[in-house]
């Protein structure tokens, strides 16, 4: 979207990035060679705490009547894992430092929001806030699809170091709602950034995913490339209860140690 609105010499005030602290590596990188060969800076905006303190230090309390109280408790030491009905990175990541920084500019100015939803993603434009006056969607004007920005921006000597050769969506690298198979991308192709997810797991209260811990993923990981080695399939109930029974040995095994 930013390179489409350069070349047809659109106002561009601010390009604004929220910065989670916790994006690939080579997001980071992209960011900087994007800087270096438009020649103008991203304006960068983060929350006031890391993500590994909201994570794992900061207090929480929630009402002690609610489900999920019952389920977790309703006071921890950090905010855990997010899940699907609990995504706090989001407003804590992402919303607040956005509106911290545009607050103050909107008493001042009148401004417009340019929104990078593509053509094909035209569900994302109900939800509320992408609805507002002040927000334009240039790529679903222009009819670009997800497939065609890619292409797009690969013509322009963009690859991301591969993200999106591993990855359908690029969120953040430790995102626990990830799908099965971009978890297993990252087991196999990040194994630095596996190892401090899997240290991440063992130090909170709140499980990676309902079905399964970090580490119960690398069980079956492993697991399902020993089975291709051997031709044998891997999904199907025969496989399912093969896994089962590799994971209640790892649980087996740990508690012995």
């Amino acid at each position: 979207m930013l390179l489409g609105m350069i070349e047809r010499g659109m106002q561009i005030d601010c390009i604004l990035f929220c910065d989670t602290g916790i994006e690939f590596p080579a997001m980071y990188d992209h960011l900087d060679k994007l800087e270096r060969n438009i020649g103008r800076s991203i304006t960068r905006v983060h929350c006031e705490q890391s993500y590994e303190y909201l994570m794992f230090e900061t207090p929480v309390k929630r009402k002690a009547d609610t489900q999920f109280a019952q389920k977790f408790g309703h006071i921890h030491t950090g905010y855990g894992w997010a899940g699907p009905r609990m995504r706090w990175c989001t407003s804590k990541l992402k919303d607040g430092p956005r509106e911290r920084f545009l607050r103050p500019l909107r008493e001042q100015y009148e401004i417009i929001e340019y929104i990078g939803i593509a053509a094909d993603e035209r569900y994302r434009l109900k939800r509320r806030r992408n609805q507002a006056q002040n927000h334009v969607h240039p790529l679903v004007d222009w009819g670009m699809t997800e497939a065609a920005c890619l292409q797009y921006c690969y013509d322009h000597g963009y690859t991301w170091d591969g993200l999106y050769e591993h990855f359908k969506r690029v969120s953040c690298w430790c995102c626990p709602l990830q799908s099965l198979s971009e978890l297993r991308q990252l087991y196999m192709h990040y194994p630095k950034l596996w190892v401090m997810l899997k240290d991440w797991d063992s130090r909170t209260w709140r499980k990676f995913r309902a079905d399964y811990s970090v580490k119960e993923l690398e069980i079956r990981f492993n697991f399902e490339n020993e089975r291709l080695d051997k031709n044998l399939p891997i999904k199907g109930r025969e496989f399912f209860d093969a896994l089962k029974a590799q994971l209640e040995a790892s649980t087996s095994e740990n508690s012995n140690h």
